[in-house]
């Protein structure tokens, strides 16, 4: 009778660490589950920032680059008129 309660003990034993087991993994894998969620939007929000950052240079470059280009166009054609101009006096 007593070998049938120490089995009986064991498997009640065996029972309750397996339930806590399961909920144990089952807690890691929610914190793991919002560890890379939160991973994820973090590193989205980065890479955003940085394409974001990223235009905006290349925006100011091509204003830059379009100004110069505007103003030694416009500084050339002014000279060549200025050079015709005294050709024609």
């Amino acid at each position: 009778m007593l070998g049938g309660l120490g089995k009986l003990a064991a498997e009640g034993l065996a029972h309750r660490t397996e339930k806590a087991t399961e909920g144990a993994v089952h807690a890691v894998e929610e914190v793991v589950s919002e560890v890379v969620g939160h991973a994820k939007e973090v590193g989205e929000k980065a890479i955003n920032d940085a394409l974001k950052k990223a235009q905006e240079s290349g925006d100011r470059v091509v204003k830059e680059v379009t100004e110069k280009v505007t103003h030694t166009i416009t500084d050339a054609v002014t000279h060549a008129a200025e050079g015709l101009g005294r050709l024609g006096q």
